[in-house]
């Protein structure tokens, strides 16, 4: 079964959607990139992914794959002759998955709530969350990296691609809102790795441009204010 059968569903700014692309990057396997327009869902993307019905998906072999973490391990399993995405050790392989885990189900939603916070305070306390939870972040850099530049060691790994997705995004609520949130005095190693993320042969070509993204984040909040506006009065 040859690369030339690898596609993957998605749409640029979505950082799920980055983590296959940066996985298969650093595999050094070629696929073909099938973009999802806004708004619509394509008769592939629901064939290949009936029970969400979201990107990515990854086809291979006209198998599809769903779900971003699920993809990054099947990744790894398939193409084990590239670099380990995941670590060898069990406990730090069960420290990453806990990791990305929370990332996912915590952190992302604490920070994409700053955006959408009414209020001055509610706005505040979501910063205070995601700022809580870069602390918390930058001990477990500490003790992942073992002192080297990525959270997988000297290579990008699981746990790189699990949070470095979200860079783009940060820096968009950065930008939108006149915060810093990764912080030099606060997280330094933090700073410092994702700078090397970004800069990545496998990264920097799929980290979409922070003045684009807010472009995306300003219709995405219009669409959001529609939808939650009440119907006009007769």
């Amino acid at each position: 079964m040859g690369e030339s059968d690898v596609k993957v569903l998605g749409m640029w700014p979505s950082p799920f959607v980055m983590r296959a692309r940066i996985a298969l990057n650093l595999k050094s396997v070629d696929y073909e990139f099938l973009q999802e327009t806004f708004g619509s869902k394509s008769e592939l993307l629901l064939q290949s992914n009936p029970v969400h019905k979201k990107v990515p998906v990854l086809i291979h072999g006209g198998k599809p794959v769903c779900e971003s973490l699920i993809i990054v391990e099947y990744i790894d399993e398939v193409w084990a002759s590239g670099p380990s995405i995941l670590p060898s050790d069990p406990y730090d392989r069960a420290t990453a998955r806990f990791w990305a885990a929370y990332i996912s189900e915590k952190w992302y939603p604490s920070m994409k709530g700053i955006g959408f916070a009414q209020g001055e305070e509610a706005k505040k306390a979501a910063i205070e969350q995601v700022t809580e939870g870069l602390a918390l972040l930058e001990e477990a850099f500490e003790k992942s990296s073992k002192g080297n530049v990525f959270f997988g060691g000297d290579e990008i790994g699981y746990l790189d691609i699990a949070f470095g997705c979200f860079l783009g995004w940060l820096r968009v609520n950065e930008k939108l809102h006149g915060i810093k949130l990764l912080d030099q005095t606060k997280t330094p190693g933090l700073v410092k790795w994702a700078d090397k993320f970004c800069a990545h042969a496998a990264v920097k070509d799929v980290m979409p441009e922070t003045d684009k993204l807010v472009e995306i984040a300003k219709i995405l909040a219009a669409k959001a204010r529609a939808a939650a506006a009440p119907p006009p009065s007769n």
